[in-house]
């Protein structure tokens, strides 16, 4: 620790004297509102040209309302403004030891603007910090009726494939946050994260190079997906109505209250979606010649309700608590049919039906308490203390019947029940101190209990009675606690920003097949370092580069030996004996603003030990894929972001990643070595056409890419959105197509020396109508009919 705090002092001392510039001016201040004196994030502050009211440079607010950029400009004005506040125009300034301190700017509300409900900012855009970006959710035309899932897909570098998974520059070791906390929400085995609807969301922070500062988890990075919280003083709120094919019903109701201490939020909804899906799979057994084929399709049917209340208590200016909770019902069906046919050379000799009644019960609820003290030395100065507890159950029942068309294989009838339970337990305490004004050091801790429960149970039905299989009946424990503590220190200059920091993690990991009585128990602490440096080369042009240590500890879905058999030919199982995997991750990217222009160009480098690989193996016509730990994985790629507006009613944004991939391991005494490369890229267009049209599409696609026993299909798919705003904004008309051309298809197949398989999944065209209503200071927001937290 003192070879690293005087290495970091080096750099200070050395970064601080090279930005020394005399010409160099920092513009800072925080803006409120005149009446209530609440800050105002995200509101615009920006210089133009005295002479030609050209806009120069600028940048938007934080939470707090403060803000702070630097220029070598000398003959500019500075303009604030924000949607539904007078614009405030600063003509004249002092500049004391090259700075000018604004101090506190005080927008009045524009009481016509209000009154028209004009919405500005619609068009979602990403952001960068020193140690993450952030995409910014506008109204997206094809976000209607969409969930978080598939609002995912529009952020750079992140990718959804149909099954929920999410995966960054190419990897799925990601750590899902909610309001920067672990959620059971983002538990992927669970697909709850469907449940957090598009209109719920203020931003989505990408971290590819977390600092200390974050858990350690996801080798890839953190993915934290921020909620909105409405602000505004009085009644404020929203109804939505959505209709959709398939099925995409519902109503939602959005209500906040804000008084001088309180800020009371509600959301309420119900609904009815259906999700088709389209499945194909073959299993070809090459020392036999034989080949077993199933073709099918299925509807997952969901009705829901949920309640959400909360709200903030200002003690004082110093001194906020927040209270929430929330309660979600689900009820689910899900019917599918599958057609089997069975070769032996070419000849078929077997084939029959396999249907499928699955009912479930799904409650999920989660609360809550945060206690936020800001000191009054300095608006950065602040004590915040978190604690969360969260829920999800589902009691999950199905039928499966198999009756034969050609051959002698006999019918027969089996039945499964699954009871899962996952609590989980998040406390933090984090603390962030200024000084030196240029200088931040942060100090925190972390405390998570994770404890899951999953009650498996097959049998067949003889002669009217259910005989339970011991070979594929178990209950399976699975409880993790993590404790992390952390310290981080930073500096920010006119040009130079850099931050270190340290975090310790102790992992102690525990589960148990309590059947069989088979415990795999697991207790580490482990370093994880991290370090960030910026430059700003000019008001257009800047830098950043990071490192960080990363780990992926596998979990439920990863370890849990059960599985579903709904094709019991093709089985997905865990692995209780997985080990967790470690990556150090460095980047470098350069950001540019070009006229009418920002661009971003990067390079990342990844190493991973124990990397997490599925593999598959074949007997007695049976797959079984699993996760094993594979050996390291070897990845370098660039990344591009482009965002360009070349008229004021039409914008592109484009996002392209390619990866070239090293893999060294063996499984079963056979080398898994291989080389590989991975690309995808996506284009959007979104141009304002007459009479008060909106317009957007989308293109999408992912290459095909080699996997360490097969590959992994390409995939092209393109979505499209239509609206239309009515009574001055009150009222939003929206159509959204989502896989226009359905071709978002996802192909998968292994290639072994006895065997083969190939597996096909297409979900399909999804078409949405809403309407909206915003009443009080309230905008009219798409309430996306997605289940709710």
């Amino acid at each position: 620790m003192k070879r690293i705090f005087l290495v970091t002092n080096f750099f200070l001392i050395l970064f601080t004297s090279c930005i020394v510039n005399a010409q160099s001016k920092t513009i800072s201040g925080k803006i409120v509102e005149a009446t209530s004196q609440q800050p105002i994030e995200f509101a615009t502050v920006l210089i133009a040209d005295k002479t030609t009211q050209k806009p120069i440079t600028g940048t938007t607010t934080s939470g707090d309302g403060s803000f702070e950029f630097s220029t070598v400009e000398s003959n500019f004005i500075i303009e604030v403004s924000f949607i539904g506040f007078q614009k405030k125009t600063l003509s004249t300034y002092q500049i004391k030891k090259g700075n000018i301190d604004l101090g506190i700017i005080r927008l009045e509300e524009d009481k016509e603007q209000l009154d028209e409900v004009v919405v500005s900012a619609e068009v979602s855009q990403t952001v960068f910090k020193l140690d993450k970006r952030v995409f910014n959710v506008g109204k997206d035309l094809s976000n209607a009726g969409a969930s978080a899932l598939e609002v995912l897909n529009n952020v750079p570098s992140v990718n959804v494939n149909i099954e929920g998974q999410i995966s960054l520059r190419g990897s799925q070791g990601v750590q899902m946050l909610v309001n920067g906390k672990p959620s059971v929400l983002t538990d992927q085995g669970s697909n709850a994260l469907g449940t957090i609807t598009a209109e719920m969301i203020d931003r989505i922070e990408v971290i590819t190079n977390p600092s200390a500062k974050y858990d350690a988890e996801g080798t890839s990075g953190i993915i934290n997906i921020v909620l909105k919280k409405e602000e505004k003083r009085g009644l404020n709120g929203s109804i939505s109505l959505n209709v959709g094919t398939p099925n995409s019903n519902s109503i939602g109701v959005s209500l906040n209250k804000r008084t001088e201490k309180f800020n009371l939020f509600t959301q309420l909804g119900v609904g009815h979606r259906t999700f088709p899906t389209e499945r194909v799979s073959e299993n070809n057994d090459l020392i036999n010649n034989t080949k077993l084929r199933s073709v099918g399709d299925g509807d997952k049917n969901e009705t829901f309700y949920n309640i959400l209340l909360g709200t903030d208590y200002h003690l004082n200016d110093s001194n906020v608590f927040t209270l929430s909770g929330s309660f979600a019902y689900e009820v689910e069906d899900e019917n599918s049919t599958n057609l089997f046919s069975f070769n032996e050379s070419e000849i078929l000799t077997q084939s029959w039906t396999r249907t499928e009644e699955t009912e479930a019960t799904n409650p999920k609820w989660q609360y809550e308490f945060q206690y936020k003290k800001d000191f009054e030395n300095h608006e950065d100065h602040d004590l915040l203390f978190s604690a969360l507890g969260s829920f999800f159950g589902k009691d999950q029942s199905s039928d499966f019947k198999d009756r034969t068309s050609f051959g002698s294989r006999e019918n027969f009838d089996q039945q499964t029940a699954t009871d899962f339970k996952e609590a989980r337990y998040t406390f933090k305490l984090d603390y962030t101190r200024p000084f030196a004004k240029r200088y931040t050091i942060e100090l925190g801790s972390q405390y998570i209990l994770n404890d899951v429960s999953n009650d498996y149970q097959v049998g067949t039905l003889e002669n009217g009675n259910l005989v339970i299989d011991p070979n594929l009946t178990n209950l399976f424990d699975y409880n993790q606690n993590v404790l992390g503590v952390y310290a981080t220190l930073g500096f920010e200059g006119d040009k130079w920003g850099v931050k270190g920091g340290l975090r310790l993690e102790n992992t102690d990991l525990k589960t148990i097949l309590k059947n069989t009585n088979e415990e795999n128990t697991q207790n580490y602490t482990n370093l994880f370092p991290s370090a960030h440096v910026s430059y700003k080369i000019s008001d257009h042009v800047s830098l950043q580069t990071g490192y960080s240590k990363r780990v992926y500890r596998p979990r439920l879905w990863d370890l849990n030996p059960f599985f579903n058999i709904r094709n019991n030919f093709n089985i997905s199982t865990g692995n209780p004996n997985l080990q967790p995997e470690f990556t150090d991750s460095y980047e470098l990217t350069s950001i540019f603003k070009i006229g009418k222009t920002s661009f971003n160009l990067g390079m990342y480098h990844h190493y991973t030990k124990d990397v997490i690989e599925d593999v598959t193996t074949f007997e007695d016509g049976i797959s079984t894929r699993f996760p094993i730990n594979a050996g390291t994985n070897n990845t370098k790629g660039i990344e591009f972001n482009t965002k360009y507006s070349p008229f004021k009613w039409g914008t592109i944004t484009a996002d392209f990643n390619w990866n070239t991939f090293n893999r060294k391991g063996s499984f079963e005494g056979n080398s898994l070595d291989f080389d590989g490369t991975r690309w995808n890229s996506r284009a959007t267009a979104k141009i304002k056409l007459p009479a008060g049209f909106d317009f957007e599409v989308s293109g999408n696609y992912r290459s095909r890419f080699k996997t360490i026993q097969g590959q992994q299909e390409d995939n092209l798919f393109a979505n499209l959105g239509l609206r239309k705003k009515l009574f001055k904004g009150k009222i939003v008309a929206n159509l959204s197509v989502r896989d226009i051309f359905e071709t978002r298809v996802f192909e998968f197949t292994t290639d072994q020396p006895n065997f083969s398989t190939y597996n096909r999944n297409q979900r399909g065209r999804f078409i949405t109508f809403s309407l909206s209503y915003g009443f009080g200071k309230g905008e009219a927001m798409q309430y996306s009919g997605s289940r709710r937290f």
